[in-house]
């Protein structure tokens, strides 16, 4: 019995350990785990978060959901005062790096930091990972901490002294979304790149296989901390998936010059339980596979775009400093339509409602095998336009707008007037080329965007141009820097300036439109009129480009996608977007084309329906369904 007993020991820790390798193994597939954050904000606790994963690890891990990531601020105090964007709270080592609250992670007492949290994890055959913000925090700045060097380990010297805090930190490139928290260091200085690697370094000597890198990318891209970021976690012994966030206002010409060194990035704002946010992923996510940037090399592997957590089940509210308190507003059809997306643009699949209240109707949506096989192991995947949906016309409400539409291509919209809306993109990008300088009188100059568009009585879209108030201080350590930046203000609003990316964390269905706010010593409030007619950020690095919007925006009509099975079967899925129940109608002929190669085209289709189960039987010209409001349908076809 006893060498049963250690023979069984010895199996299951072999599996334990190539689960280990094989999910690490450069993200192969789409990572697959629990994000804290939308059930607990930013306030677990180790005993809530060891609960968790035990949950994760029974009920979850067998179905591949292996990584259990504590989201942000595990290193502020839980105290009266203390929120997301407190100053004060954050509980950080000798070397300005932050440490877990002792109070919430007592573990972490005598400088253990996550050692023996990442151990239990790793004993229940999971992943641990934590979320980490941009560069350096606002509270080891005030403190001018020395920086630590991992190749002596003393204070780092170059130039014959010790360099701190205040000589890496970019004050004027604060986190746009969380101004009292973290700003960039300078990565091109030595001090710099040391502080980061001492970052990693230590996340690697406590055990972490996962980091969420956040405030980074998107509207707050750092190219810079990233690269970094990117070379110290090539150095470590075994591979740590790298995650970027968050993915406001990112298009597939932004990520295409960092995909080869991530893991996984997201595409959209913050994403919770509404369903304008599930809505508003439908365009981009079609953007992403057709500029085919799913599962393309990243960081030693593949890199994913990440489509943001699941929020289904028992959740928190954005910014909240309480705990899982409400169940998700989405209905049953929404959570179907949301899995469904996710799983057949194989984006990364990371729950984030309470494991500890998972109810069988949640874990049917996150287990269905069918999905889990899409996500890893479907190809071709993309959006198929060619589809078409009907409806009578007593099931329409009046503010769809639609009674028949052909495609995506007929998205009906409800709005009241056009506005011009800026963005931010790549200055590789040729649609941010088109602005321009307009002299109104000796004093006074505007710089104007160029629309390009038969709207010949548009008015321009020009802003007032005044020197950088940085540019003007005399005490600013990168005054040199910053020279030739200018501040933009509004006509009518003189002592307000525009900045690049929005002062709080918006959501995936959140249209950003400019944004002012009083003139200061702000990178995101800085720019440059370049000889190329783009105008670039100084707090992103991107340039700007201002395109003509609905003034009100209500997207409906149908979508599909599809992809093709391991074992050569076809995916199909339905999504409708409207408010009514609709038939959506796709030719077998049209999915022949779209798959060139596919057994489509070698005769009829057996067809099934994942959710309703139902047996279509033979499938000879076309596949026709009708699906619920906001809801979807899954075919799987075998065909020839």
């Amino acid at each position: 019995m006893k060498k049963i007993s250690v023979l069984s020991f010895l199996c299951l820790f072999l599996g334990f350990h190539s689960q280990r390798v094989s999910s690490q193994e450069h993200a192969s597939t789409p990572p697959r785990g629990w994000n804290s954050y939308d059930s607990f904000c930013w306030t677990i606790s180790e005993e809530e978060y060891l609960a968790s994963a035990d949950v994760i690890a029974k009920q979850l891990l067998p179905h591949g959901y292996e990584y259990a990531v504590v989201d942000y601020l595990w290193y502020r105090r839980k105290v009266p005062g203390a929120y997301v964007d407190s100053l004060g709270f954050d509980v950080i080592d000798k070397w300005g790096r932050p440490i877990p609250d002792p109070g919430r992670w007592p573990s972490s007492k005598g400088g253990n930091g996550f050692t023996e949290v990442a151990s239990k994890v790793h004993q229940m055959g999971l992943k641990f990972g934590i979320h980490l913000m941009r560069g350096i925090s606002t509270q080891a700045v005030n403190a001018n901490t020395p920086i630590f060097d991992v190749t002596t380990g003393t204070a780092y010297k170059e130039s014959g002294r010790i360099w701190t805090a205040k000589d890496i930190a970019i004050t004027a490139r604060r986190c746009a979304w969380m101004q009292n928290g973290f700003m960039s260091v300078n990565t091109t200085l030595g001090a710099g790149k040391a502080f980061l690697k001492s970052l990693y370094v230590q996340y690697d000597e406590w055990g972490v296989d996962f980091v969420k890198n956040d405030c980074v990318f998107g509207e707050d891209i750092d190219v810079g901390e990233i690269n970094v970021v990117s070379e110290v976690l090539k150095q470590f012994d075994h591979p740590v998936v790298y995650s970027l966030s968050p993915g406001t206002q990112v298009t597939p010409a932004l990520a295409k010059g960092l995909t080869g060194i991530v893991n996984m990035y997201r595409i959209t704002g913050d994403d919770w339980d509404t369903w304008g946010d599930v809505a508003a992923h439908f365009d981009v996510t079609r953007d992403f596979a057709a500029a085919n940037l799913i599962g393309t090399n990243g960081l030693l592997g593949k890199s994913w775009p990440d489509l943001d957590m699941l929020p289904l089940g028992w959740l928190t509210d954005p910014g909240s400093n309480d705990g899982p308190h409400r169940q998700t507003k989405l209905t049953l059809d929404e959570q179907r339509t949301q899995m469904t997306l996710w799983s057949i643009a194989k984006s990364p699949l990371m729950f984030g409602g309470d494991v500890r209240k998972l109810d069988a109707a949640t874990t049917s949506l996150l287990t269905n095998p069918t999905l889990l096989e899409i996500n890893s192991f479907s190809s071709n995947n993309k959006e198929f336009p060619l589809i078409s949906g009907t409806s009578s016309k007593g099931d329409i409400e009046n503010d769809d707008l639609v009674n028949s539409w052909q495609s995506r291509r007929q998205l009906k919209s409800l709005h009241t007037s056009d506005s011009q809306v800026l963005h931010l993109t790549s200055c590789a990008d040729e649609k941010a080329i088109g602005w321009s300088t307009k002299a109104l009188d000796q004093d006074l100059e505007h710089i104007c965007w160029k629309e390009h568009s038969r709207k010949k009585y548009q008015t321009p879209f020009c802003l007032n141009k005044r020197e950088s108030l940085l540019a003007v201080e005399e005490d600013i350590m990168y005054k040199q820097q910053y020279q030739g930046k200018v501040n933009l203000l509004a006509s009518d609003k003189e002592d307000m300036c525009l900045h690049g990316s929005p002062k709080r964390k918006l959501t995936s269905k959140e249209l950003k439109r400019g944004f002012y706010s009083p003139c200061g010593w702000d990178a995101n409030q800085m720019w440059e009129l370049n000889p190329n007619g783009t105008l670039s950020n100084s707090y992103s690095g991107l340039c700007a480009t201002v395109n003509s919007v609905k003034g009100k925006t209500n997207s409906v009509g149908v979508r599909a996608w599809i992809a093709t099975g391991r074992t050569g079967e076809i995916y199909v899925a339905f999504f409708n977007l409207n408010s009514a129940k609709t038939t959506i109608t796709a030719q077998k002929s049209d999915l022949a084309k779209a798959l060139p190669g596919s057994r489509v085209s070698a005769g009829p289709c057996k067809a099934t329906e994942v959710w309703s189960g139902q047996d279509l039987g033979i499938i000879d010209q076309a596949i026709s369904f009708g699906v619920e409001t906001h809801g979807t349908a899954l075919f799987v076809l075998h065909c020839g």
